[in-house]
């Protein structure tokens, strides 16, 4: 099969540090490439495949130190190109929202769009009433709420190369949190947590120039604590240690998480995760077997202590099982399948509609 991947610009594909969008595009682009599969990755010059690369912007976005640019335009261009070559493909995967869709009206049967952020922002309604003949794919049956009605082909959840995380059979005695300081990820909660048990909590995160002034308000004199330790951004090849090391990972979200790639990507190290149960932790955390879903700070409190039930081989097995690179490629081959179908939504009821 013929298959452009289209992923945002805003990071290289896999990103350098944080990014989880492109991460996913990088792994399943070269599991699709290990299957036997012909991959075209369209993406910036700093990305690294095993597909063929079409280079769309010098370097990622983030990351250009360039003071004036324009991501619009960025995208915009890449489209253009993809547009241009779109004879070449059998089947065209965005992972750009719905930018695509005014320039791809009459192709939609070809194209495949995974959804990878948060639906409950006021606009995105109409979009998806405008356009409802573009097959979705959602990265947990929960972020669906917000759009019932949209032309949900699937749900695949994320998966990651497993050659790229090292199992560590014991831990060094530290909690982990890993993602972006920010509220809905919850570091006050994580701190409070390792704070109750008097345990060593490391953070690796990366702070966004809007997550600032909340990072020196809330957030940065509670760091300020023998037992809290900001390590900052890191990177991949700096995951195994910094997750397999660490007993458990705490992920105290506050908010309705689409997937939670730093889920799977301790359960790789076979490291326990302790989740907050909001979004899509039910779908991706099995109690009691890969972590503990709880619903405050007492219940992660209790968990922590309940972390020598879980045995940390069982948590990666369960990694191969359900999250691997190739199960995630292979779930949206099935789905590549049936584009023509999947094309064709069914006429809405005024029921559905509303």
């Amino acid at each position: 099969m013929r298959i452009a991947q289209v992923p945002p610009l805003y990071e290289a594909v896999p990103p350098r540090f944080y990014g989880g969008t492109e991460r996913v595009v990088a792994h399943l682009t070269d599991a699709l490439v290990d299957l036997g599969h012909e991959v075209t990755l369209f993406a910036s010059g700093d990305a690294r495949t095993k597909a063929e690369l079409v280079v769309v912007r010098d370097q990622a976005i983030r990351l250009d130190p360039a003071p004036l640019k324009s991501d619009l335009a960025a995208h915009m261009a890449m489209l253009s190109e993809v547009r241009r070559q779109a004879h070449r493909f059998d089947v065209i995967h965005f992972h750009t929202d719905m930018i695509q869709f005014p320039m791809f009206e009459d192709m939609p049967q070809k194209t495949l769009t995974t959804l990878h952020g948060r639906l409950d922002l006021k606009d995105l309604p109409g979009v998806y009433r405008r356009w409802p003949q573009y097959p979705l794919v959602s990265i947990s049956d929960d972020q669906r709420q917000p759009l019932p009605f949209a032309n949900w082909a699937g749900t695949v959840l994320h998966g990651m190369a497993e050659e790229i995380y090292d199992f560590r059979e014991k831990s060094e005695g530290y909690l982990a949190f890993l993602g972006r300081i920010s509220p809905e990820k919850g570091p006050d909660r994580a701190i409070a947590i390792a704070k109750r048990l008097g345990k060593k909590l490391k953070i690796a995160a990366k702070i966004d120039a809007a997550d600032r002034a909340y990072f020196h308000a809330e957030i940065e004199h509670l760091m300020d604590h023998p037992l809290i330790e900001f390590v900052g951004e890191i990177g991949d090849h700096q995951k195994s240690d910094f997750l397999g090391n660490a007993d458990a990972l705490l992920f105290p979200i506050a908010w309705p998480e689409p997937f939670g790639l730093v889920m799977i990507e301790a359960m790789a190290c076979g490291t326990p995760v302790i989740a907050y149960d909001c979004g899509s932790v039910p779908e991706v955390i099995e109690d009691g077997l890969t972590g503990f879903i709880v619903q405050n700070e007492d219940g992660a409190v209790a968990a922590a202590r309940r972390l020598g039930e879980i045995n940390r081989f069982d948590v990666r097995r369960r990694f191969e099982t359900r999250f691997s690179a190739r199960a995630m490629a292979n779930r949206y081959l099935d789905i590549y399948d049936r584009l023509d179908e999947a094309s064709k939504p069914p006429r809405l009821t005024l029921a559905q509609s509303a």
